[in-house]
Parts: C-alpha cells; sequence; structure tokens
C-alpha cells in the first residue's frame, strides 16, 4: 500500500511537472509573438513625418500597442536605390506588414514584394503608377489642384503666368504638373515648368524661373518641399508668391496652401492596417482618399506682399 502510495505521488509530480513546463512554453511563444511592421519613407519633411505619425497612433487605438507590435522605420533620404535597399531587407526580414509612405518608397516595396501587406500613404495615383497588386491598399494624397488654382485667382487676382519646379524622377510629380496645366489652363494662366532630378538643381533652376513668373506653385514634390526654406528665400528675394502644398509650408513662410492634413491621412491608414492585421485581405479594401481640405494662409506673408486678403479667405482660413 505504502509502495503504491508513493508512486501515485511521484506520477503527480511528474504530471505537475508538465503542466508548468506546458505553461512556461506558452509564455515563450507569447512573449516572441510581436507582429512586425516596417515603415519606408522616401525622405524626411513634415508632412510624411505627419502620417507616420497618424499611422502609429491608430495601430495604438485598434488594440495594436508598442507591447504587442515591433515598428521598424528606415528613411531612404531621398535616394530610390536605398529605398529598393529597404524594401528587400524587409522581405528578408519577413515583415508581417509595411507601410509605404510616398509614391517611390510604395513603388520600390510593390517590386520587391507580391505577398507582404503593403499598405501604401501620401501616393498621388496608385493607378497611375501600378500600385494596383492584391496584396496593396491605402490612402491616396492627391492634392485639390482645381481649388489651389482657385486660391491664386482669389488671392493674386492680377497674376497671369504661374512657374512650378518638379523633380522629374518623381512619377507623383509629373502627375500633379499635368493637373496643374490643365487647371490653369480653364482660368487662363500659362505655366511654365523647370524639371529637376537633384537638390543641387533647385537654386539655380528658380533663379531662372522666378524671372519670369506671377506666382510659384509647388507641388507636393518630395524633392522640393524637402528643399522648402531655399524655394522661399529665392521666392522672397524676387518678391514672388509662394503657393504650397502642405502646412508646413505655410508655417515657414509660404503665402498659403489648400491642402490635406497628413496627420490624419496616416491616422487613415492605420485604422486600415488595423483591418488587415484583424484578417482582412488588402485586396478587398479599396483605396481611399481625405475629402477635407483646410485652407491656410501666412499673414506675414499678406502683409508683405501687400496683399488685401478677400473677405471669404478670412472666414474660413486658419491664419499661420
Amino acid at each position: 500500500m505504502n509502495i503504491i502510495k508513493k508512486n501515485i505521488k511521484k506520477i503527480g509530480t511528474v504530471l505537475l511537472g508538465l503542466v508548468i513546463l506546458a505553461g512556461c512554453g506558452k509564455e515563450k511563444v507569447a512573449e516572441t509573438k510581436k507582429i512586425n511592421i516596417g515603415i519606408t519613407q522616401i525622405i524626411e519633411h513634415a508632412a510624411l513625418d505627419a502620417v507616420a505619425e497618424g499611422f502609429k497612433e491608430a495601430l495604438a487605438d485598434g488594440g495594436y500597442t508598442e507591447d504587442k507590435v515591433n515598428i521598424e522605420m528606415q528613411n531612404a533620404q531621398g535616394d530610390f536605390g536605398v529605398a529598393q535597399t529597404i524594401a528587400s531587407s524587409y522581405v528578408q526580414d519577413k515583415k508581417d506588414l509595411v507601410l509605404a509612405i510616398s509614391t517611390p518608397s510604395a513603388q520600390a516595396m510593390y517590386n520587391a514584394t507580391k505577398e507582404i501587406p503593403i499598405l501604401i500613404s501620401a501616393v498621388t495615383s496608385p493607378e497611375a503608377v501600378g500600385l494596383t497588386g492584391d496584396n496593396v491598399t491605402g490612402t491616396s494624397d492627391m492634392a485639390p489642384v482645381d481649388r489651389q488654382v482657385q486660391l491664386i485667382k482669389k488671392l493674386l487676382p492680377e497674376s497671369k503666368t504661374i512657374g512650378v519646379v518638379y523633380n522629374t524622377s518623381e512619377e507623383n510629380s509629373q502627375i500633379l504638373v499635368k493637373q496643374l496645366k490643365l487647371e490653369s489652363e480653364k482660368n487662363g494662366y500659362k505655366v511654365i515648368e523647370k524639371g529637376i532630378t537633384n537638390i543641387n538643381e533647385i537654386g539655380q533652376a528658380l533663379d531662372v524661373l522666378l524671372k519670369d513668373v506671377d506666382v510659384l506653385y509647388t507641388p507636393t514634390d518630395n524633392l522640393v518641399v524637402s528643399a522648402t526654406p531655399l524655394v522661399l528665400s529665392k521666392a522672397n528675394q524676387q518678391n514672388i508668391p509662394v503657393i504650397g502644398c502642405i502646412k508646413d509650408q505655410v508655417v515657414q513662410g509660404a503665402l498659403a496652401t489648400e491642402t490635406l492634413d497628413y496627420k490624419k491621412l496616416g491616422y487613415q491608414t492605420g485604422e486600415m492596417a488595423v483591418r488587415v492585421l484583424n484578417g482582412e485581405k488588402p485586396k478587398d479594401i479599396p483605396i481611399e482618399t481625405q475629402k477635407d481640405t483646410k485652407l491656410l494662409i501666412n499673414k506675414e506673408a499678406v502683409k508683405r506682399l501687400n496683399i488685401d486678403l478677400p473677405q471669404e479667405l478670412k472666414d474660413r482660413a486658419e491664419m499661420m
């Protein structure tokens, strides 16, 4: 009888040990089962940074907090080759999901994988640049070019010629310049354009361009936006008003813009990412846009350029 009791006790001890080991195994699995997300961004500037900020905020609000998600963020510093290297590294790391901010970064990521879910944002026209695969969804930041041209008409009624400088390597910029020409033609404006390929060419292009225009328009061109201080300095020397494309440009001194809220755009993209992480397929989630825009006006620029601000614009503008 004592032998039986001893054997039963031993069996119980072994079983208890197995249960404890099983529990420890589960804890280890739970600890290592974080979701791995990559963020790739073509260049550093306020609008793209705001997209990333909004995206991460939406993830957290959707239940994907820091204890559940590892986020790696890389910036290509304006170099498409580096963007391709980033994309390849994310594929090798087998990321669970990638946020690609900007058209070049989205193109590089899509070229690298047709399997990993890609959430795009700050992409002007996804269809036009071939971002329509089964693993792609996200948001477009197509600028309200029609409203921006109307803004020129209301703020600068005597202007006749619009200048634009843009990076010929960015397909999104080519699309926006084409749209600018269409809207300008409707409103009787002449457009003079200067194409560049790197940041070192911007100053020289502006020196030539600004002599022949009444107003300078800057599209959501990542290279040009990243050089906003130089653009504004050159324009101010010639007393040429600048119609920007994002809030940060107006804060820095551009006259005005009608623009999107890029943090909200990032948040909107993050909400879509949560849906994908919860099991929806990217191909079943249509690419979205942001319908609401903001009118932003720099009051110092208004004063410096001696502009008589129409009451209609005063009533709805956020003065910077």
